[in-house]
């Protein structure tokens, strides 16, 4: 059995070293390092060549969405898993995009801890437990490279689906998007096929990522975008 070559990039000295002590005792996973700051991490992937990285989201002294991206595009065989207490669902976003592999919660339990290694190790994407079954982990899921939408052209969109639009970016899942604005699950998912359709787009991810890369996404769409009234 091929072991799980893990490096922990966590600024926390007792939280690092606790990890490490943790994870020491299972014979598929092996700690190659545990370093305390991005640079020093770096270094140690072209030294060491871990195929599991466990990364602090919040480093002071480097930043680790640029951590993240650095790996990907030199160590593209290494796979991240990025910690955080309460990553915010942006947070998650901007990661998945830049090429992280997973998410595990700070507090999280040890089986959370294996699970989410070995996952990632064999390839798969993983999220806080927090965001399962949510639109969002479905957003996450089916995440792909894309281009953004363009704003300049004008698009045909009822006062409903902009609605659902801001509520996706909120990360909430069709069931809770049917609660708040009071309509059938199959309706809502209706909407969505309807905005993914209209905007162009192939993956729930690129409507997400349209509300999540436009601050001012609500003044842009009434400038924009021709209402249908119903």
């Amino acid at each position: 059995m091929n072991k799980i070559r893990l490096l922990i990039i966590e600024d926390n000295r007792l939280l690092r070293d606790g990890i490490a002590a943790m994870l020491k005792d299972y014979k598929d996973i092996k700690v190659v390092a545990a370093s305390g700051d991005g640079e020093s991490g770096i270094l140690k992937i072209h030294e060491l060549k871990p195929n599991v990285i466990l990364l602090d989201l919040g480093l002071r002294s480097q930043n680790s969405l640029y951590v993240v991206e650095l790996v990907k595009k030199e160590f593209p065989q290494a796979k991240v898993i990025v910690m955080d207490l309460a990553p915010a669902q942006g947070d998650v976003l901007q990661f998945v995009k830049a090429g992280a592999s997973g998410f595990i919660l700070k507090d999280a339990t040890l089986d959370d801890f294996l699970s989410t290694i070995r996952s990632v190790a064999e390839g798969e994407k993983v999220l806080p437990s927090s965001l399962n079954n949510s639109l969002f982990s479905q957003v996450i899921e089916h995440a792909v490279d894309g281009g953004r939408i363009n704003l300049k052209k004008a698009i045909k969109m009822t006062k409903r689906e902009q609605e659902v639009i801001g509520l996706i970016s909120e990360g909430l899942h069709n069931k809770e998007i049917g609660k708040r604005l009071r309509m059938a699950t199959y309706t809502v998912k209706s909407h969505v096929h309807n905005i993914m359709d209209k905007l162009a787009l192939h993956t729930r991810l690129e409507v997400a990522n349209y509300a999540y890369t436009d601050g001012s996404l609500m003044k842009d769409l009434t400038r924009t975008i021709s209402l249908i009234k119903n």
